[in-house]
């Protein structure tokens, strides 16, 4: 009896399998063919081939054409999945807009560049990357997906050695700075604008990754985190007060060289400072090598040789130096 109620539920078993498989098939048929019927109907890649061979081509092979993604367009419409209805458009022969075929990826005056973006976001609108898309710096000044991805051919935005050519199109004055003496490695790929930058748009200043510009430097510069007993407030403020990321002609990426960085917060000190004589104020030798109330000319000489903890200090002396002065 015991046996046979064991083999009873055996089969009970087995029989419930084959019935939830069959029912998930079902359903993965309904869902592959719920998403087809979401999009227009028209005809399929080996048709376009015809005039479009290299494109198809690219299309069979990359992410888009892939069979088992369920969420692409090659389980949703195909071509027209991006494209449109493209029947009438085939019939007339093919060209440029004829048969109302929408090109996202051209420079069709008729497409604006949210109807565009309206056809990538269809699939691509998810993600943490594009959350803050509308209203972006991006968004706001009319670019399009296109006007730095390409779909048919291979997209250098996603790879690091090719992704700079992409973004200096349009900001020059960062093409400049990254071919200056002193910079990130960026043009050897071993970190690109998207390791800083958001181009989808952020919450941060300037597209950047994190909330603010600090925060974004610190995911490589974490040294300069801290906390500190004694911090500089430069530090905690905005690592562009002092570095220019993008290149510099002054070692360490800073603005200018020291002293004359330090100087534009920072008065200048010491038992004498060198003066241009001849100069409103300056009085004559020797008061004029003295003091603090003349024409200071800095040469030659550096902050960091005495102040060497100038992104913070954790000296908790009082006296023998004073820690708040950025002293070793």
């Amino acid at each position: 009896m015991r046996g046979m109620h064991a083999s009873n539920f055996t089969l009970g078993l087995g029989e419930l399998f084959k019935r939830l498989g069959m029912l998930g098939v079902a359903a993965l048929a309904l869902g592959v063919g719920g998403a087809g019927s979401a999009y227009a109907a028209g005809p399929g890649p080996e048709v376009c081939a015809n005039c479009h061979e290299a494109v198809v081509a690219y299309y069979k092979g990359s992410v888009h054409g892939q069979q088992g993604n369920l969420r692409g367009p090659a389980n949703a419409g195909e071509c027209s999945t991006c494209h449109g209805d493209t029947t009438e458009h085939v019939k007339a022969g093919g060209g440029r807009g004829v048969g109302g075929i929408k090109n996202p990826g051209g420079k069709s005056a008729s497409l604006a560049a949210d109807d565009k973006n309206a056809i990538c976001l269809t699939c691509h609108a998810g993600g943490s990357k594009r959350t803050h898309w509308e209203g972006s710096t991006h968004q706001t000044r009319g670019n399009a997906c296109t006007s730095c991805h390409t779909m048919h051919t291979k997209d250098k935005v996603l790879t690091k050695v090719t992704q700079p050519e992409v973004c200096f199109n349009c900001h020059k004055q960062q093409r400049v700075e990254v071919n200056r003496t002193f910079r990130h490695p960026v043009l050897e790929g071993k970190v690109v604008c998207s390791d800083c930058h958001n181009p989808h748009g952020s919450i941060g200043r300037a597209l950047m990754k994190r909330d603010s510009v600090v925060e974004t430097c610190y995911q490589c510069h974490a040294e300069k985190r801290g906390p500190f007993v004694h911090a500089h407030e430069p530090v905690n403020e905005d690592c562009s007060i002092c570095h220019n990321p993008h290149g510099t002609v002054v070692d360490s990426m800073l603005k200018t060289r020291p002293p004359f960085l330090c100087h534009q917060c920072h008065t200048p000190h010491g038992g004498v400072i060198a003066t241009l004589r001849g100069q409103p104020g300056v009085a004559a030798p020797p008061a004029s090598l003295t003091g603090k109330s003349s024409v200071n000319v800095t040469q030659g000489r550096g902050c960091l040789n005495c102040h060497t903890q100038i992104h913070g200090g954790n000296n908790p002396s009082l006296t023998h130096p004073t820690p708040q002065f950025m002293l070793r």
